[in-house]
């Protein structure tokens, strides 16, 4: 999809990070827009925020929950009502969870899955039927640098992350010589909400829980600027991959070529961390 002047996308969880970046630099390659999120706030700084001077029709927001399947469908009969037709998908929603697995509750793991997985897959189905019908169409998925290696205390965003993943490339074999090409994308650290929005089953401190948090933010190098010119390339390029950041590169390589160095560096980082 090389040219995406008039195009059409929707971009899920577009109130805030990655969303809302995609959003500017989309709007200023001229593509029509329709942004999603549960939070409608959120949503309406986005298009606040985007370019209108640039000749493309009007934007539009939808307050949805991609973990409502009737949600979800109404929405995509609302956006190929409203613009006649969809070239672009963007499943960008997506929550965080922490804990270790003794410690977490299903509802935190349900919670998690339904959003992250739950809700590519419902999107991914209702808009396939409209993105079908275009001459050239686009899937983006995005898991994260936790699809592709696990992380201790990290169970239930590591198997919705890697589940992303899985589907995402199950698809893009399916679709393999149609019109539609699937990118998933594999984020790094990268400066979002998303840490501050998790929910938490650890069972410590909150002044404990604070000060990880904080730590955890500090290292976070990319910027969501950054995380979308990247994918807006991969887009571009019909990439079945993205890796965003140094970090999300380095856990690519050992997990394809050297997953027992990993686990090693794991096990002492515990060592080392554990009281």
């Amino acid at each position: 999809m090389k040219d995406l002047q008039g195009k059409v996308a929707v971009i899920t969880g577009a109130g805030s990070g990655i969303g809302r970046a995609l959003a500017y630099q989309l709007s200023m390659e001229r593509v029509v827009l329709a942004l999603a999120d549960i939070d409608r706030t959120g949503l309406e700084e986005t298009k606040l925020g985007l370019n209108n001077e640039n000749g493309t029709p009007g934007h539009r927001i939808y307050t949805m929950d991609v973990s409502n399947r009737d949600q979800v469908d109404e929405f995509a009969g609302k956006v190929a009502d409203d613009f006649g037709r969809i070239d672009l998908l963007i499943n960008n929603a997506g929550v965080s969870s922490s804990g270790r697995i003794p410690e977490l509750s299903y509802q935190t793991i349900e919670w998690t899955i339904n959003i992250n997985l739950w809700g590519v897959i419902y999107c991914t189905k209702s808009f396939l039927p409209y993105l079908t019908k275009r001459p050239e169409a686009g899937i983006v998925n995005i898991s994260s640098v936790y699809g592709l290696l696990g992380i201790p205390g990290q169970a239930a965003y590591c198997a919705s992350k890697f589940a992303v993943r899985g589907f995402s490339e199950s698809l893009r074999q399916e679709l393999y010589g149609t019109p539609i090409a699937v990118t998933v994308v594999f984020p790094g650290g990268v400066r979002t909400n998303i840490a501050k929005n998790s929910r938490s089953d650890y069972k410590i401190a909150p002044e404990v829980y604070k000060k990880s948090l904080r730590r955890f933010e500090e290292s976070l190098k990319t910027s969501p600027e950054e995380a979308a010119q990247l994918i807006i390339r991969g887009i571009k390029n019909k990439s079945p991959r993205v890796l965003i950041g140094k970090d999300a590169r380095k856990m690519d390589f050992l997990a394809r070529f050297s997953p027992n160095t990993y686990d090693k560096i794991i096990a002492k980082y515990i060592q080392q961390h554990s009281s």
